[in-house]
């Protein structure tokens, strides 16, 4: 799929394992239980939901996996080519710790990231934080409106 700078792209499934998990620790039984279920952590209903309306408002609504990387550094080539070889569509350092405890807690859970970036090694760009707000504060009127109507 042909991402590029200024998409939005709805979570349907994520990679979390390069970091600790956000559930360590004691769990609190009235939040959710020890360990819980995984296996669809994005709410399908709530995507395909999301879809439209980004559809709508931005032209193309991309759905993908989505790997988190604790940061605070952009990934290197390598470890991009490693990602997309397990599968992910896109990365980034938030998110995830969110949706996990989100769903821990019992919520349907849907996450939207927008592609601010290339990542190392698909581009000969070098990556800046810069480029990042650049992407972001263009598409924010946009994603303001997706959030508008995904709340009605």
């Amino acid at each position: 799929m042909e991402y590029k700078p200024g998409d939005f792209m709805v979570i349907n499934d994520h990679l979390s394992f390069f970091a600790e998990s956000v559930l360590r620790g004691k769990n609190e039984d009235e939040f959710g239980v020890r360990f819980p279920d995984m296996s669809e952590v994005y709410n399908r209903e709530e995507i395909e939901r999301m879809k439209k309306i980004i559809e709508k408002h931005a032209g193309v609504a991309r759905e993908g996996v989505y790997a988190y990387m604790k940061g605070p550094c952009f990934e290197t080539p390598a470890e991009i080519r490693a990602l997309r070889t397990l599968g992910a569509d896109a990365v980034g350092m938030s998110t995830v710790p969110e949706a996990i405890v989100a769903k821990h807690s019992g919520m349907r859970v849907v996450a939207v990231s927008c592609i601010t970036n290339m990542a190392a090694g698909v581009t000969d760009n070098k990556l800046s934080h810069e480029e990042v707000n650049e992407t972001a504060n263009r598409v924010k009127g946009q994603f303001k409106e997706i959030i508008k109507e995904y709340l009605k």
